[in-house]
C-alpha cells in the first residue's frame, strides 16, 4: 500500500507508524467498507441491521472516485439482483471490471460535456417500475461528476462559476451550497426524482465532520441551506455580481420565490430514504488506533475535524507532541496520537508540495533534536498536492540531516516546496492513487 515503505521504515518508530497510516487506509478501502455494512439475506438486503425487500430488484446509481470500487462491492454482494446501474467516475481512473453495473465518465473538479451527459443517462435509470430500490453509491467529487444545471444556465457559465467558487476562498460547504441552488440533481433533488421508493444511499465522506448534507452536495439528503444563503454567500465572496448573468438570474428567481427551494428536512420524499455513511476519517483513526494498541501504544484520537492552515496546525500539534514527551500528558509514553481533517496552505511560492507535507515539514521544524519522536500526515487519495506523493513522514533528526545537506527548511517552507525538501530526505511517502478519499490522516508517535 505505501510502496516505498521498506525505505522509510529506517527506525522501529516509523515502521510503526506507517503501519498504523496503512490500518486507516485499508479501513477506507470502498469494497471493504461496503461489505462491512451490507449483506444479503435471502431476498432481503441488510444494511446495518435495517431490512429491506429487494422486491423486483436494485438498480445501482454512483458517482465519485471511489463509486466504480463500491459498485464493484455491491454486485458481489448482489449478484443477479442488480437490474441497472451506472456509475460516473473521473476520466483517467481505471475502474475495476464490472458486470451488470455500467461506467461512464466526468470531468472533476469542473464539470464538462461528458459529466452532463452522463448524469442525463444516468437519470434515465430513475424511471421506477413498481418494487423495485434503489442504491445511491456517493463519494469524493461526485458535486463535479453528477451534475445538470438548471436552465437557462449553460454549461460554459457552470465551468465559470465553478472556477470562481474555487478560487474565491470559500470552504466546501459554502461551494456546495452554492451548486446545490443552481442544479437539477443536488441538495436532495435526485431524492425527489427517485421518491416513493426505497432508496440506500452508501457514502464515503471526504468531508471534516461527515454532513451528509454536503458531500457531493447531498443529493438524496434534507438541504437545510436556501437561495438566500447561496447569494449571501457569494457577496460574501465579492464574487456576485462577476459570476455568470443566467447563474445571477436563477438565484434572484430563487429568491423571490418563483423557483422552488431545495427539499428541507422533513419532507416526505425522505420517508423512505436511508443515508448511511460507510467510510469515514472517524472511522480509519479508529482502526488507526487499534493497531496502535495491538503496537503496544497508549492512544489518543485527538480530533478528526483537523482545519487550519497547515504550517500553523503543524506548529501546535508539535507542541503536543513536545507536552507528551516532557510530562506524559495528554496521553503517557509510549504514545500514538491520532488526528484527521483537512488543512489548507496559502500558495505564496512557486515550489511543488502540498498540505501535508507542509504540515510534516512544519512538525519537522519544531521537533528538530528531539528523540524517540515520528510525526507522519498522508492524504487518503494517495495525492497530495501538486506532487506525486501522498504525504510525509518526519522525526527529530529530519532537519538536522536536512542541513548537513545545505537545505535550510523555512526557505522550503516559504516557497511552499516541502515536496522537495522532503523527498531528498528520503521523507516522501507514496502510495499512489488509493481509489478511496476520507481526507487527511495523521499520526504522532512518542516515546
Amino acid at each position: 500500500m505505501i510502496k516505498n515503505f521498506d525505505e522509510l521504515a529506517s527506525s522501529e518508530l516509523r515502521s510503526d507508524a506507517l503501519r498504523i497510516i496503512e490500518a486507516g487506509l485499508q479501513a477506507a478501502d470502498p469494497v471493504r467498507s461496503i461489505k462491512n455494512v451490507v449483506r444479503l439475506e435471502g431476498s432481503r438486503l441488510v444494511v446495518d441491521g435495517k431490512v429491506y425487500d429487494i422486491g423486483s430488484g436494485v438498480k445501482v446509481l454512483g458517482f465519485g472516485k471511489a463509486s466504480a470500487s463500491m459498485a464493484l462491492a455491491v454486485e458481489e454482494v448482489l449478484g443477479d439482483l442488480i437490474i441497472d446501474g451506472i456509475v460516473i467516475v473521473p476520466k483517467g481512473l481505471k475502474p475495476p471490471k464490472l458486470g451488470r453495473i455500467k461506467v461512464m465518465y466526468g470531468s472533476h473538479p469542473i464539470p464538462d460535456e461528458d459529466t452532463i451527459n452522463s448524469t442525463k443517462e444516468l437519470l434515465r435509470l430513475c424511471s421506477q417500475s413498481e418494487g423495485e430500490m434503489f442504491i445511491v453509491l456517493i463519494s469524493g467529487g461526485g458535486s463535479a461528476l453528477f451534475e445538470l444545471p438548471v436552465e437557462p444556465i449553460t454549461l460554459n457559465d457552470l465551468r465559470v462559476l465553478t472556477t470562481q467558487l474555487l478560487k474565491c476562498g470559500a470552504d466546501i460547504k459554502e461551494i456546495n451550497t452554492v451548486r446545490k441552488h443552481v442544479s437539477m440533481v443536488k441538495g436532495g433533488r435526485l431524492a425527489e426524482l427517485l421518491y416513493p421508493s426505497n432508496v440506500v444511499s452508501l457514502i464515503l465522506s471526504d468531508v471534516v465532520g461527515d454532513p451528509i448534507e454536503f458531500i457531493a452536495s447531498g443529493p438524496t439528503a434534507p438541504d437545510p441551506t436556501t437561495y438566500d444563503d447561496a447569494v449571501k454567500l457569494l457577496k460574501r465572496y465579492e464574487i456576485f455580481d462577476s459570476i455568470p448573468a443566467s447563474v445571477r438570474e436563477v438565484l434572484m428567481k430563487g429568491l423571490r420565490g418563483e423557483l422552488r427551494e431545495t427539499p428541507k428536512p422533513g419532507d416526505k420524499i425522505f420517508d423512505k430514504v436511508l443515508n448511511y455513511v460507510v467510510a469515514s476519517n472517524y472511522i480509519s483513526l479508529k482502526a488507526m488506533e487499534e493497531e496502535a494498541r495491538r503496537l503496544g501504544y497508549n492512544t489518543l484520537i485527538l480530533t478528526s475535524m483537523v482545519e487550519g492552515e497547515a504550517r500553523e496546525v503543524g506548529k501546535l500539534l508539535a507542541g503536543v507532541m513536545k507536552n507528551v514527551k516532557k510530562y506524559d500528558e495528554p496521553v503517557r509514553k509510549p504514545a500514538a496520537i491520532l488526528a484527521g481533517g483537512e488543512t489548507t496552505v496559502t500558495v505564496r511560492g512557486k515550489g511543488i508540495g502540498g498540505r501535508n507535507q507542509e504540515l510534516a515539514l512544519s512538525v519537522a521544524i519544531s521537533i528538530a533534536g528531539l528523540d524517540n519522536v515520528v510525526f507522519a500526515s498522508i492524504g487518503s487519495d494517495g495525492v497530495d498536492g501538486v506532487s506525486v506523493a501522498a504525504g510525509g513522514i518526519v522525526d527529530g533528526e529530519t532537519v538536522i540531516r536536512g542541513r548537513e545537506l545545505g537545505l535550510n527548511p523555512y526557505d522550503f517552507l516559504n516557497n511552499n516546496d516541502s515536496y522537495n525538501y522532503l523527498s531528498r530526505l528520503g521523507s516522501s511517502i507514496l502510495t499512489g492513487p488509493t481509489g478511496t478519499n476520507v481526507n487527511d490522516l495523521l499520526i504522532a508517535l512518542i516515546r
